[in-house]
């Protein structure tokens, strides 16, 4: 497998704090060095990410959360669902992880980082409390990459 990570960042980036899958993207893009992970920015898990999870050894899934006090963040593991979910339009992280076990017999080191937001209303800005916790979501990340890459 190969030793780049891959970073998905996904979300709604028009609807304020749905925003932070991108928004984190954007600065690990500026803060990794060059060729340390793959970062995508997309507004919703496919099918096709399968393939390229199932080509890593660690994939990061960065979104905002609905459910919970707002600003608090969270890295979690993620396992994959027991089963892989009938195709449709879009996937959980868990589901795309099944999916690329199912299908290319891959089960890669997975994370889930992510943040209570407190308004999902339009916009192109984080809330002040998201927007708080976002240099601390995108350095735990890099750490994360800087540990796996060896560049601390």
């Amino acid at each position: 497998m190969p030793d780049t990570p891959l970073i998905i960042g996904y979300g709604n980036p028009l609807r304020s704090d749905d925003a932070l899958g991108w928004k984190a993207a954007e600065l690990l893009a500026e803060t990794l060095p060059p060729g340390a992970a793959e970062i995508v920015a997309v507004q919703q898990l496919t099918p096709e990410f399968a393939d390229a999870i199932a080509k890593v050894a660690l994939v990061i899934f960065i979104d905002a959360a609905a459910t919970g006090e707002p600003g608090a963040w969270s890295c979690e593991p993620l396992e994959p669902e027991s089963a892989p979910s009938a195709l449709g339009h879009f996937f959980t992280p868990q589901g795309l992880l099944a999916y690329a076990k199912a299908v290319f017999h891959a089960a890669p080191r997975a994370l889930l980082v992510s943040a209570t937001g407190s308004s999902f209303e339009f916009g192109e800005t984080l809330s002040p409390l998201v927007a708080a916790v976002l240099p601390d979501i995108v350095k735990r990340i890099a750490e994360e990459i800087n540990r796996k890459t060896g560049m601390e």
